[in-house]
């Protein structure tokens, strides 16, 4: 239905890829595939960033425009994600000739899963170092017998308040090294170490070994499915705890720990000269991210960083940084979380290096020239839009599958910016579009195609409850539309696990305990795991 005629695209073979990631250079690697197609299967260093999402996304997660750029999409909308780019200034964007199917022709393995690279490393961790770990029963046993421990829970606090293994505390990612010395008091307490499964758990219970804690640490195998695998209940729907100022006698003990951490594992630190000359450097890439919660980064922040707390960095970096090879700076308010998190992603195989204590400030200015924004759309107020539709203007929902089915206008069919070449007859044939969707930004990338593929005026409608109900719109939050065979946006893999469905729970562990066979090797990631200085000398 394209109006336009691509230039010829510019495209690789899977050999050619396989030299590039080889290669030392900088390389994006993105899959523009719609988050449930990429989840069913992908290349294992693939970042997904979805076609419905590309010029709202690229530029936080590829944020140099000279960038070497792969892609891996569907036929029909590769040449169209090379135009998006190049219009945006990026100009060394490349096509994977075959897309998935050619690299698992050629022989190349294929993942389920998102944020695989993070959790195969979490896994090799365990593998490699023997982290100590507890079943559920003997944990139970113990909370019977009235043994010493405490349950401490690695997952945000949003995560922790909807379910979490009875009396445990929360301390999301690195705050669990920075606030160990408050929570656990005595050096007799048995730690273990929670999350949902097996990865947050393995990597917070970790790094109070690598950090010296002097309590015996072990971490609850399958996390809190792992919990209700054997036969327990969880606590659901708790009151969020609002996080007390830390002690000063902790916090110094947090910051000596970390201090050792960091230079057994050689992370660099840099001060803020230093950072502006990285971030003058044309020809590299240099993400900025503030390790804090995101609660302390929202009362005040350096200019520049990004907001990624430091465990779920860790456990989901390819949602915050796309191009491999490039430089990582943490930043916090007390170098722990920062030391911490940096000693893991360079053991990922990262160049992560520490700004100390940087929380207030401008950020040093980058010499990458800022990527151009896509023409804005014709936006609609609730007035116009009625005439719009009086004269027959058809009305499209472009929310993610899911928002859509809980409530969107009544007489709005569903639309994946996709999928434009499936609309029904009846939109097809209409004289004028109106795409509406709570995220403005996703309507206006669909009004971007449609108004380019179609001779007919198209314009958006901001939507949400209240906008919707503004204009006069009917609303419906119930029924199965889009169908499930329709909703390319939405991963079914797995998804009812945290839902009551053993068996998904069952299989999700069993696919995070087999990851490390599935890679093949922490070479084929660029992993270097190192043991803590006990180990060694074990060894």
């Amino acid at each position: 239905m394209s109006s336009f005629t691509p230039a010829a695209p510019a495209t690789i073979d899977p050999h050619t890829l396989l030299q590039w990631l080889r290669d030392g250079g900088e390389i994006a690697l993105i899959d523009i595939r719609e988050e449930g197609l990429f989840g069913e299967r992908h290349l294992l260093l693939a970042a997904n960033i979805p076609y419905s999402r590309l010029e709202l996304d690229i530029q936080a997660l590829v944020p140099r425009p000279a960038t070497r750029i792969v892609l891996v999409a569907e036929p029909a909308i590769g040449p169209l994600a090379l135009r998006r780019l190049a219009a945006l200034g990026y100009g060394d964007v490349h096509l994977l000739e075959g897309g998935f199917e050619a690299w698992q022709a050629a022989g190349q393995p294929v993942f389920a899963g998102v944020n695989v690279p993070s959790k195969a490393f979490a896994e090799y961790v365990e593998v490699t170092l023997h982290t100590p770990d507890i079943e559920a029963a003997e944990l139970d046993r113990l909370r019977q017998e009235g043994a010493d421990l405490i349950v401490i829970d690695t997952r945000t606090s949003d995560e922790f308040a909807r379910f979490h293994v009875p009396g445990a505390v929360s301390a999301p990612g690195a705050e669990i090294v920075q606030r160990f010395a408050e929570l656990v008091p005595s050096a007799e307490t048995t730690v273990v170490v929670s999350c949902a499964g097996r990865t947050r758990g393995i990597i917070g219970g970790q790094a109070l070994i690598n950090a010296g804690v002097p309590n015996p640490v072990r971490v609850l195998s399958g996390g809190t499915q792992g919990w209700r695998l054997a036969g327990f209940a969880l606590e659901r729907d708790s009151p969020a705890v609002p996080r007390s100022p830390l002690a000063e006698s902790a916090r110094a003990k947090a910051q000596a720990r970390a201090a050792t951490l960091a230079s057994r594992h050689a992370v660099p630190e840099i001060d803020t000269a230093e950072l502006a000359r990285l971030r003058g450097e044309a020809d590299r890439t240099t993400y900025l991210f503030d390790v804090r919660s995101p609660e302390e980064y929202a009362t005040g922040h350096a200019e520049g960083f990004v907001s990624a707390q430091g465990g779920q960095l860790v456990q989901a970096l390819d949602s915050w940084a796309a191009t491999r090879g490039a430089r990582i700076v943490l930043t916090d308010d007390d170098g722990v979380r920062a030391r911490v998190t940096a000693h893991w992603l360079r053991q990922l195989g990262w160049d992560a290096v520490v700004l100390p204590g940087f929380v207030e400030g401008k950020a040093p200015t980058s010499a990458h020239p800022e990527p151009a924004r896509p023409p804005a759309p014709t936006v609609l107020t609730a007035a116009e839009l009625r005439e719009w539709l009086g004269v027959g203007a058809a009305l499209l929902s472009a929310d993610r599958s899911g928002d859509h089915r809980r409530n969107r206008p009544a007489r709005a069919g569903w639309v994946n910016r996709s999928r434009l070449d499936q609309l029904p007859q009846e939109v097809a044939a209409a004289p004028r579009l109106v795409v509406t969707a709570a995220d403005a930004g996703l309507a206006a990338l669909v009004a971007l195609d449609l108004a380019e593929a179609r001779r007919v005026p198209v314009a958006i409608y901001p939507g949400g409850e209240e906008s919707w109900r503004q204009a006069g719109l009917a609303l419906s939050g119930a029924g199965d539309e889009p169908r499930d065979a329709k909703r390319i946006d939405y991963l079914f893999w797995l998804h009812d696990r945290h839902s009551g469905n053993l068996a998904s729970s069952r299989a999700y562990l069993d696919w995070e305990l087999g990851l490390p066979s599935a890679v093949g090797g922490p070479d084929s990631t660029g992993f270097s795991i190192a043991a803590p200085p006990q180990a060694r000398a074990a060894e």
